[in-house]
């Protein structure tokens, strides 16, 4: 599958260093209780909750801290309003990155990211600059530890509206059209396949591969983006080569 993989992404961030482990919780922690507030503690009904609590056992966050998210949204005892924004920009190497962002402070957050990007060799863009260079796309990753049979994931995968199929060394990679990500969690949960993680991303039509200099300019800007309590999610054109 071409394009940057996410699950790359989610793997880089389970080593993380302590300070970027507790920015990521609490960002996570904050997305389960604005989805609760804004659309129910039921996940069945709740796309916004589902996908956050996906992205809560993709990153071993305890399930204490889930449920006080959850209680918090329920609750409403967390009054900050808060902001979506999305960024787009480039990092180090002419990389595209698109940023989701919850703000309580637009100012401060653009102040914020603008240094950012510009301490790690980027700089951030016009609204539209990067976006037509990503599709919106529902990701699985099944675990091969979970799963081991290749050829039976893909029929059910395909069975099921799945749109590609990739294999790694260590897992499965299912994309798929948003609209079909409850057809496609069904299927796998009718066959007891558990996902490692599951999410409706930004995948690029194209990729920049870094090594050497630019590589380690993009994985501080991505730290520092990390350590930011506002970024919720961070899209890049970008892949790392191994070395």
């Amino acid at each position: 599958m071409s394009g940057h993989s996410k699950w790359a992404n989610i793997k880089r961030k389970k080593g993380a260093n302590d300070a970027i482990r507790g920015a990521i919780t609490t960002k996570i922690a904050r997305e389960i209780t604005i989805a609760v507030r804004m659309g129910g503690q039921d996940p069945t009904g709740n796309m916004r909750l589902k996908l956050a609590l996906s992205k809560a056992k993709a990153n071993n966050i305890p399930k204490d801290n889930i449920n006080r998210a959850i209680q918090k949204g329920i609750g409403g005892t967390d009054s900050t309003n808060y902001e979506e924004v999305r960024y787009e920009g480039y990092g180090p190497a002419g990389v595209a990155l698109m940023l989701d962002l919850l703000t309580d402070n637009r100012n401060r957050t653009a102040a914020d990211i603008r240094h950012i990007f510009s301490k790690y060799g980027g700089n951030l863009g016009e609204t539209g600059c990067v976006a037509w260079m990503f599709k919106q796309k529902a990701i699985f990753v099944v675990d091969r530890e979970s799963f081991e049979d290749e050829d039976e994931l893909m029929t059910i995968a395909l069975d099921a509206g799945a749109e590609d199929f990739s294999a790694s060394e260590d897992s499965f990679e299912i994309t798929a059209d948003p609209n079909d990500f409850d057809t496609i969690e069904k299927a796998l949960e009718d066959h007891k396949i558990e996902t490692a993680s599951a999410e409706i991303s930004m995948i690029p039509d194209t990729t920049i591969h870094l090594s050497g200099k630019d590589a380690e300019r993009m994985q501080k800007l991505l730290d520092a983006l990390d350590e930011n309590d506002d970024v919720q999610n961070v899209y890049g054109n970008y892949e790392f080569d191994e070395e």
